[in-house]
């Protein structure tokens, strides 16, 4: 078979494999997916539950090893040095070189460091790889340790995040103490408003996690043979522990680049098209930064949905294609431990003028829902919650046709995915809308139709 032109990815995470996938379906292009981190994609989300014991490694592997060679998509594991964008050239670390006509950059994220001292001592990582997970494994015990057996008795997590989240659930699978320090004075504050940053707090309290808010990491302290013992905190107090978890963000990983002559800032930027200024030099995924974001989203998206969605994007813009990443309104799930979280729309962790909210909590303090509208003409903008889980179609649809809260607050019963086996709430937050907002709202009749759709 003759191929068109040789396709370099350098990444193979949603993002790379995405692109790849999509471009074999549309074209005889011969593709070659580099990576350093594994020989195969897996699902980044699930290396938790590969250190819970949930499931095996291979299990988060989407598609069999034969599904590379079938699809003619080459993999090589190897680190890339430096890119040669004049010579079309790929420096490999292994000092062979690896040519391309055209050339995408999945290079993905790498955990924060903010120049701590004793950062780099022994017991000191983040959690973003499957190499972290693997020196996670090698930093504390096996699952079924017994207490006197075990060389991780209590660790410290700095960052107050979604992976700092899922760092200490899965440190407490294995009987370790977890103390969280949070530099904001609620938890996610940058993201989260204060009620369901409170609610977050509260459950992982409930989870016997010390967290600890306005506090900031000032020093890591080493012990025997260079290992971590304590860390110095911001208020000055010294907490003993045998490792530290550095999940405060990440940042796209991009050093190798910094002399290739592609445009850089604190990602690679690129146009909507995933064009970067380098002629056939694309950029997906969280390593992407849109020079002129779409309205609404972020210059860096680093969630796993957009990624998948760049990807498509790029591979039909390099087969012939003029194609503009438009992901539609934003929105995001997540869990805090055993609550689920879903946001849609705008919902910004500070209340703007011009704009309100409604919040509703159940009793238990678990399930809640934070709305946030126009001020002016009651357009819906957004919605949070948890506890409670919604239809992203539906959101996504009332958000584009630009509904107001009345509307949405009525069909509820219609976005509410497992209705059938949930606790129904929506009569309880129409009567605390109708109380505070002086309307007479009632629920829609619920539209099956609409429910079990194909679309």
């Amino acid at each position: 078979m003759l191929f068109m032109r040789k396709i370099v990815i350098i990444g193979n995470g949603i993002s790379g494999v995405t692109t790849a996938r999509h471009i074999r379906k549309r074209s005889e292009d011969r593709i070659v997916l580099i990576s350093a981190e594994t020989p195969y994609f897996f699902s980044r989300t699930a290396l938790m539950y590969v250190y819970m014991g949930h499931m095996q490694f291979e299990h988060t592997q989407p598609y069999e090893d034969w599904f590379w060679e079938k699809n003619r998509i080459e993999l090589i594991q190897d680190y890339v040095q430096s890119v040669d964008t004049d010579a079309k050239k790929l420096q490999l670390r292994g000092g062979r070189l690896q040519e391309y006509d055209v050339l995408v950059l999945a290079t993905g994220s790498k955990p924060n460091r903010f120049g701590w001292p004793g950062q780099d001592l022994d017991g000191v990582q983040g959690l973003y790889s499957y190499q972290d997970l693997q020196l996670l494994e090698a930093n504390t015990h096996p699952p079924k340790a017994k207490p006197d057996e075990r060389k991780v008795k209590r660790a410290v997590i700095v960052g107050g995040g979604l992976i700092g989240v899922e760092l200490a659930e899965m440190l407490l699978t294995r009987g370790i103490e977890v103390t969280f320090l949070v530099r904001e004075d609620r938890f996610w504050g940058n993201v989260l408003p204060e009620e369901e940053g409170n609610l977050v707090a509260r459950h992982m309290r409930d989870h016997h996690v010390d967290l600890r808010f306005g506090t900031e990491l000032k020093e890591i302290l080493p012990g025997e043979a260079g290992r971590v013992k304590s860390i110095v905190a911001s208020t000055g107090e010294e907490i003993p522990c045998e490792l530290v978890g550095l999940t405060a963000g990440v940042r796209p990983n991009i050093d190798f680049l910094r002399d290739s002559g592609i445009e850089i800032d604190r990602g690679i930027l690129v146009n909507r098209k995933l064009e970067t200024g380098t002629p056939d030099v694309y950029a997906v995924g969280d390593c992407a930064q849109f020079r002129n974001p779409v309205p609404g989203r972020r210059p860096i998206e680093q969630v796993w949905y957009t990624g998948r969605m760049m990807g498509e994007v790029t591979a039909e813009n390099i087969t012939g294609g003029n194609r503009e990443y438009d992901p539609g309104p934003w929105f995001n799930s997540a869990k805090f431990f055993d609550v689920e979280y879903q946001t849609y729309g705008t919902v910004p962790a500070h209340l703007p003028e011009g704009q309100k909210d409604f919040y509703w909590a159940h009793e238990g303090g678990l399930v809640c829902v934070k709305v946030i509208f126009s001020d002016i003409d009651n357009k819906f903008l957004g919605i949070n919650t948890f506890g409670i889980r919604m239809r992203h179609d539906l959101f996504d649809r009332w958000l584009r046709e630009g509904r107001d809260v009345h509307y949405v607050l009525s069909h509820l019963k219609d976005a509410n995915f497992d209705p059938e086996f949930y606790r129904p709430h929506e009569g309880a937050i129409l009567e605390k809308f109708n109380a505070e907002n002086g309307t007479q709202l009632v629920p829609a009749k619920r539209s099956w139709k609409r429910i079990f759709s194909p679309t």
